[in-house]
């Protein structure tokens, strides 16, 4: 019995000093896996951005430069609310898909207290209404009065798009509420219906925005907006969440000096129409191709 105990003894002294130099072991250990950790978390990146053929096209861009520089960034497409909410509520990194400052401004306007404007990273787009050229009307005001050859209808995308709100308030301020029926969708089936159309030499209305890749296929209009409802030439802003320049500066420097023209971008949105095109790829492809450019981005001067 007794010597029972004594075993009972140094076994349970044997764990109970295994237990405290592992402790030991790992409290001297533990900066270094925290550390480790940190340094992990501090190099992944997500960014969000709508399914517009531009967007499609910065995003892969910036992301590809990104990566470069040698975070892992994960990019995930969403509607426009959800993309500024997500960066405003600190579940994204950012995004440059902010069409300013009519598409998106009501966005801004409502959560500006929680993100950050780095400005714009392309100047000269615009949106409206858009038509073919061989469409014998110039002016939204003309709309009602040719209702039948468009089949009342005016063909959108994602309802949650911005320029589906403006196009709502075109509707009611141009008084085409009777005649005219705003149609939701996505990029994919707008540019689909116009494709058709052109080739059947219907008429056609459609939502549009510069920079788009079925301006460089198709001879396109926009109809005069003398109400100003669209506004004038807009521009894409890069919006970060707060806390970034703390927590990741390099990024947030680069996200900061992320600026193209618009030529630069469609010649990546021609790319990804190619048959079989993968976004990723000719980002990669026009990073290539361009280290000039690319270089300035990373530049830390």
């Amino acid at each position: 019995m007794r010597n029972i105990l004594i075993r009972t003894s140094f076994v349970a002294m044997t764990i109970l000093f295994l237990m405290l130099t592992g402790c030991d072991k790992k409290s001297e250990e533990a900066p270094q896996d925290a550390s480790s950790e940190k340094k992990a978390e501090g190099g992944r990146l997500e960014l969000t951005y709508v399914e517009w053929s531009s967007e499609v096209a910065s995003t892969n861009v910036i992301k590809t430069v990104l990566e470069k520089a040698g975070y892992e960034v994960e990019i995930t497409p969403v509607s426009a609310a959800i993309m500024w909410q997500a960066i405003s509520s600190g579940d994204a990194d950012g995004m440059v898909a902010a069409w300013l400052p009519t598409t998106h401004g009501h966005y801004l306007e409502k959560m500006k207290q929680d993100v950050v404007d780095l400005g714009a990273n392309l100047v000269g787009t615009r949106i409206g209404l858009v038509v073919p050229s061989y469409v014998t009307i110039d002016s939204i005001g003309e709309l009602n009065a040719h209702a039948e050859k468009f089949d009342g209808q005016i063909i959108g995308i994602d309802p949650g798009a911005g320029i589906m709100s403006k196009t709502e308030t075109a509707i009611k301020k141009y008084n085409l509420e009777e005649k005219f029926e705003l149609m939701g969708g996505s990029g994919a089936t707008m540019t689909a219906v116009l494709a058709d159309a052109i080739g059947n030499q219907k008429w056609v209305a459609v939502t549009g925005w510069t920079p788009h890749w079925k301006f460089a296929r198709w001879d396109l209009k926009y109809l005069k907006d003398p109400e100003n409802v669209y506004g004038g030439e807009e521009e894409i802003h890069t919006i970060v969440r707060k806390g970034l320049k703390g927590d990741m500066p390099e990024a947030y420097a680069i996200l900061d000096r992320f600026q193209w023209t618009p030529e630069e971008m469609q010649q990546v949105m021609v790319w990804n129409r190619e048959e079989g095109a993968d976004p990723a790829e000719t980002a990669r492809r026009w990073v290539k191709e361009n280290p000039e450019k690319v270089q300035e981005w990373l530049s830390r001067e």
